[in-house]
């Protein structure tokens, strides 16, 4: 009776959608949780726009938790469950532990991988070894011998496993074609413009310099156009270039790259935890495989004559 007099009061207060009851009968929250690390760049902004009007379309509200160290997000996987403050959660880009995902699956809580992959756990996943080798390839087959790789740095304490994918298949694509990989060409950078940029620029301004670049991310790649520039380099006369991601600003400077289907991933993985969380049965994990494309512009042509690549002193 107690609780029915409740229900009657909160409906005479004209709630709408009337989250309050329905979290009462249903005892669900109405809300999804996502967990991203630094969800201001560009890709992680793009996969949430695909998880944002997925959500959108159930009548959901969306709860953002963003995330800056692996201890952070430990803590998010520990207390989430036992709080009920979501109904389900989409993890990005993190790889919870064994721990972790043994924990969700006791707890009864939906949770969904995207760019990230556990085997108790629904997981979309990108295939990097095949988007890099077939930027690298492309390379080749331009007839460029000397390509710099630009790889990302491992940030904070995360476990971030593109980097280490996307070097493999710069492995695979040189080992193929018969070229001798040289430690030389490949250097580390963070993520970000001026990370590539000063990777760069350390490439380019070496004996017999590389004619082309792959960088790791878009972003580091805008930053290579930039050392290009100042060092009097012509893009793509003197100096080829490809990033990986697909972000909007790559289309806009006609940068070739990788495209990652960004908003279809968060679209996909929303979609997935929503059908886990309005099922009554326990369904098995899946394993959803995406093909990044190899998306080709203006930054990519055949390499400089081997007499043209000399020494550049930087502006």
């Amino acid at each position: 009776m107690t609780r029915q007099r409740v229900l009657n009061a909160i409906g005479e207060l004209d709630y709408s959608p009337n989250l309050i009851a329905r979290s009462m009968t249903s005892k669900r929250t109405g809300s999804v949780g996502v967990i991203v690390p630094f969800f201001t760049r560009p890709f992680f902004s793009e996969v949430l726009r695909g998880v944002a009007g997925a959500v959108a379309r159930t009548g959901r509200e969306l709860i953002l938790y963003n995330v800056e160290s692996n201890e952070q997000s430990v803590t998010y996987y520990r207390t989430l469950p036992k709080q009920r403050k979501v109904d389900g959660l989409l993890v990005i880009s993190l790889y919870p532990d064994d721990a972790a995902a043994t924990g969700f699956r006791h707890a009864g809580l939906p949770v969904v991988l995207v760019d990230a992959y556990h085997p108790l756990l629904t997981s979309l996943v990108v295939n990097n070894v095949e988007g890099a080798y077939q930027a690298v390839k492309c390379l080749i087959e331009q007839g460029h011998r000397r390509i710099g790789y630009i790889n990302g740095i491992t940030e904070g304490d995360f476990r971030f496993n593109t980097s280490n994918d996307r070097y493999a298949g710069l492995h695979r694509a040189l080992g193929e074609a018969g070229i001798l990989y040289e430690p030389n060409l490949v250097l580390t950078a963070e993520w970000n413009r001026q990370g590539g940029r000063q990777a760069a620029l350390q490439l380019l301004t070496r004996p017999n310099r590389p004619t082309a670049i792959f960088a790791t991310s878009d972003i580091q790649a805008i930053g290579v156009l930039e050392a290009a520039r100042s060092l009097n380099l012509s893009v793509p006369t003197d100096l080829s270039v490809i990033g990986f991601d697909g972000i909007e600003l790559s289309e806009i400077l006609e940068l070739s790259t990788v495209q990652q289907p960004m908003q279809y991933m968060g679209e996909v993985g929303a979609q997935k935890l929503i059908a886990q969380i309005e099922s009554t049965a326990d369904a098995a994990p899946e394993l959803i495989r995406v093909q990044p494309s190899l998306v080709l512009r203006r930054t990519i042509t055949n390499p400089p004559a081997m007499s043209e690549v000399t020494l550049t002193q930087e502006a």
